[in-house]
């Protein structure tokens, strides 16, 4: 009995009993743990940015933080109706010609275009065929991007609310310091300064990448000759946010404005351009960012991704980093130390 009191009183067995009962409600959160984390990913941003502004500015001007957090907002959403009125009709109207043609035959010239280009490449492939099976699919996948507009929506509406009352709202959490759960709340605030530094780490890597991308992908529309390019790298930069799977989830609007303005010919033009960008993401800036900021081997982060992916989804690979940072931490592993 004395020996098992020992291990309970240890700051260790404390620390992993929280964060496995932390890790627990994040489990049974999982359904709407996208919303969460875009609510939170949405306000380290644009808390971040707000700093940048307010010390960048100091020397000329002051700005109360509320002035720029409303004029950050605006200038986002803002930018989110534009591309909703802009390109959103296209997309829509598109999508359905598409899937007619593709049901219906109405495509059969380009899919033949196709075909001719490919054929000493991969022989005679019933694309029409193949495609009409794939329909559904695409409906799946254009539903399942509708969701993600809704919490993207909803996302940013809460980071609003976060940043306008984050005061109030850090008054309200230092209350449970003096409650039933003070020692929760302990070890809690404790993990949360230490994944906020190793979070802020990765997020400004994926940063980075997604700068990478939209101006690669602004090169690329351009030489193709993309009507207003600039938006459409600004799309990109938005979808490169979500580490590794964003860059595919642009593939379908982009895909759908290439064949209204160049037919199928040009759909192959951009998921041609969506595999390079794909494949310097995946295999060279991410593992190479990650290595040199985090100072963990590649071989590693290699693991670390793989992992967390499988675990965590596409999430994982923002969050897995940090998270075993974080453990790394914890076990009392300095990966500063030479």
């Amino acid at each position: 009995m004395n020996f098992l009191r020992e291990i309970l009183r240890k700051e260790t067995t404390k620390e992993i009993s929280v964060f496995i009962i932390v890790a627990i409600l994040i489990y049974a959160l999982k359904n709407i743990i996208d919303l969460f984390l875009l609510t939170f990913l949405f306000t380290y941003l644009i808390y971040s940015l707000e700093k940048i502004i307010i010390v960048n500015l100091r020397k000329y001007i002051k700005l109360k933080e509320v002035f720029i957090t409303i004029t950050l907002y605006i200038i986002i959403f803002t930018l989110l109706i534009y591309f909703v009125y802009k390109y959103i009709p296209l997309i829509v109207n598109q999508s359905v010609i598409l899937a007619n043609g593709f049901i219906g035959g109405k495509s059969q010239y380009s899919i033949n275009k196709v075909q001719e280009y490919l054929y000493p490449l991969i022989g005679q492939v019933d694309i029409k065929g193949y495609l009409k099976n794939e329909v559904s699919t695409i409906v799946q996948f254009i539903t399942s991007l509708g969701k993600w507009g809704i919490n993207i929506i909803l996302a940013l509406v809460l980071s609003l609310f976060f940043m306008l009352e984050r005061t109030n709202v850090r008054r309200f959490l230092i209350k449970f310091k003096t409650s039933r759960i003070s020692i929760m709340y302990k070890y809690v605030v404790l993990f949360w300064k230490d994944f906020l530094v190793f979070f802020g780490k990765v997020v400004q890597l994926q940063m980075l990448i997604a700068v990478t991308n939209s101006i690669l992908s602004l090169i690329m529309l351009s030489v193709m000759n993309f009507p207003e390019s600039i938006a459409l790298a600004f799309m990109i930069f938005i979808f490169s946010l979500i580490p590794i799977v964003g860059i595919i989830m642009a593939l379908i609007p982009l895909s759908i404005i290439a064949f209204n303005i160049g037919g199928m010919i040009k759909v192959i033009y951009v998921i041609s351009m969506i595999v390079l960008l794909y494949a310097v993401e995946n295999y060279v800036l991410t593992p190479q960012f990650m290595s040199s900021k985090t100072k963990i081997p590649v071989f590693f982060v290699f693991i670390v991704l793989i992992i967390s992916q499988h675990f965590m989804g596409m999430w994982g690979l923002l969050v897995g980093i940090p998270l075993f940072m974080f453990i790394l931490h914890m076990v009392g592993i300095n990966l500063n130390k030479k």
